[in-house]
């Protein structure tokens, strides 16, 4: 009997280790996905018409709209270039990975998901724009622009270390060197993370010249809070140098001619970069054939200019200094879709779309004329909320909009989770994986947090740090200043009015204060790390005082 007893202990062990083998052998043979992040620098939601079709027909990336998922409520945790991609680097915020504007160095101690990918056999490459640094970790091969990069005739640093000059359209380039890497560099018996990373539509937004001539011509309705007055807004909004007839160059945004505005000088308020600026983003880098595309439409410029700012009212003048700005920076995001477009059809023709899980969106928003301004920075929606488009077939059914609260934040794990790689203990991101598999069950955010640090600086926003609900927003802005905003986003879309001070909103603000307290505490901000920051910037001479 004690013998049958352990005949059969023996063939139940034996039974659940074969099961077992099984099981891991399945998961062994499982193909990992290839991971495509496409990211351009400064693209407005606003402007891809899977989101607004007021603007600029996208139809390569509305694809990735109908054949996978659009986030109607994708944010940055800070909106404003190196510290944006940092955080979606390292999968935590600013404060904690030491890039908390685009001045302060980048810890490079941070362990990136790069790095995870590389350490787990897949091969990672980078193309395009990453803005700081000039060797980027866990990066088997790339091609980066130096700082911003030009637009025209571009540098590129290379894995070697040397700066070379390639003779295009930086969009059409990196577009070329991403399909040379995936046609023949790539090692096809490895999954791949590939990062290609658009410089457009980034000021000063020069198209293509056959964009630039398509784009010159078309004319682009008016946002409704284009002369917001910010009558109901704190000192931030009223303080912020970033109003498009105010602050927005006529050389270097515009494309007026330096010469013309020399020739003008009496009836142009004296606030532009002559000529500087426009010979390193066009001047000195453009050949004689180039010229002569461009030199047509800006002549015409010119001539519209001449004749007819002078007689302009400050109305007029502000809805010409918006259609130039939307005529550039929209033919530069035509470009955009354009290469996104080669792209995926190049996964298309050869087989990799079906393992592939592409992703689109853009390093933060930015202001289309929407509260009369350009630029970012703010905790606003423009500036706030980013597209996010993710395809990945056979798991997310195509079609789908997700309402729910997600951040650049959370996009490291969400990849290293769809490529089964253990990520970092400290990443702060929460991955995707539950919404873009169907489990929204197993998601849980109330709200996000938001934290803005470069002032005293370009466009002058004032330093400020958020809590965002569905519903709500309520706002800090802090060192020479401590001033509160609080926005009811379901009736307040376009926030134009402050509510905090408005006594219905008492136990708004009180459970607000609360979220927001706890949230810095669960991301390890603090009024401390403030102080120390602001130090440091006295320490560098950035700010007096």
């Amino acid at each position: 009997m004690r013998k049958e007893i352990l005949l059969l202990t023996f063939l139940s062990v034996a039974l659940l280790s074969c099961e077992e083998c099984v099981q891991n052998s399945k998961k062994a043979n499982v193909k990992r996905p290839n991971i495509l992040f496409i990211m351009s620098d400064d693209h407005a939601y606003q402007a891809i018409s899977a989101y607004n079709d007021g603007l600029i027909p996208t139809p390569n990336i509305d694809r990735l709209a109908k054949e996978g998922m659009l986030f109607s409520n994708a944010s940055v945790t800070n909106s404003i270039c190196a510290p944006s991609r940092a955080v979606i680097l390292t999968g935590k915020h600013t404060h904690l990975n030491g890039k908390i504007d685009n001045f302060m160095p980048f810890d490079t101690t941070q362990v990136t998901f790069p790095q995870l990918f590389q350490k787990a056999g897949y091969q990672t490459a980078m193309f395009g724009k990453l803005h700081f640094g000039n060797k980027p970790k866990g990066v088997g091969t790339f091609m980066i622009l130096p700082g911003q990069g030009r637009y025209l005739d571009p540098d590129f640093i290379d894995t070697n270390g040397d700066t070379v000059n390639i003779k295009g359209y930086a969009t059409d380039i990196i577009t070329d060197l991403t399909l040379d890497w995936l046609t023949k560099k790539r090692d096809s018996s490895k999954p791949f993370m590939m990062m290609y990373l658009h410089k457009a539509p980034h000021r000063p937004w020069w198209p293509r010249a056959d964009k630039f001539k398509e784009f010159s011509k078309k004319t682009f309705p008016v946002p409704e809070t284009l002369f917001d007055s910010y009558e109901n807004r704190g000192t931030a909004a009223k303080t912020a140098k970033m109003n498009l007839l105010q602050h927005m160059y006529y050389s270097y945004d515009s494309k007026v001619r330096p010469s013309v505005l020399k020739e003008m000088e009496e009836v142009i308020p004296k606030i532009d970069k002559l000529g500087t600026a426009w010979e390193d983003t066009f001047d000195n880098r453009v050949s004689d054939e180039q010229r002569s595309l461009y030199d047509p439409i800006l002549d015409a410029i010119a001539a519209d200019f001449k004749t007819n700012w002078p007689k302009m009212t400050a109305k007029e003048k502000m809805i010409w200094k918006y259609q130039r700005y939307m005529q550039d920076y929209l033919g530069c995001i035509s470009s955009v879709d354009d290469n996104v477009g080669r792209v995926l059809d190049y996964l298309d023709e050869n087989g990799l779309a079906e393992n592939t899980m592409v992703v689109y969106t853009s390093d933060q928003g930015f202001f289309l004329g929407e509260h009369g301004w350009f630029d970012k920075r703010f905790v606003y929606n423009e500036s706030f909320k980013i597209p996010l488009l993710i395809r990945w077939p056979n798991v997310i059914t195509p079609n789908t909009t997700e309402n729910e609260m997600v951040q650049n934040l959370d996009f490291a794990q969400t990849f290293l989770e769809a490529a089964g790689i253990t990520a970092a203990d400290d990443m702060q991101g929460e991955s995707l994986i539950p919404l873009l598999t169907g489990k929204k069950e197993q998601w849980n955010r109330e709200a996000v947090y938001y934290h803005y640090y470069e002032y005293p600086a370009e466009h002058m926003v004032m330093r400020h740090y958020a809590v965002i609900t569905q519903n709500y927003k309520l706002v800090h802005f802090y060192y020479d200043t401590d001033e509160w905003e609080l926005y009811d986003l379901k009736k307040d879309s376009h926030e134009m009015n402050n509510v905090y001070d408005n006594p219905a909103y008492s136990e708004t603000v009180k459970k607000l204060k609360s979220k927001l307290r706890a949230l810095r505490k669960k991301y390890k901000d603090s009024t401390a790390l403030d102080n120390r920051f602001i130090k440091i910037y006295r320490e560098e001479g950035l700010i007096n005082g």
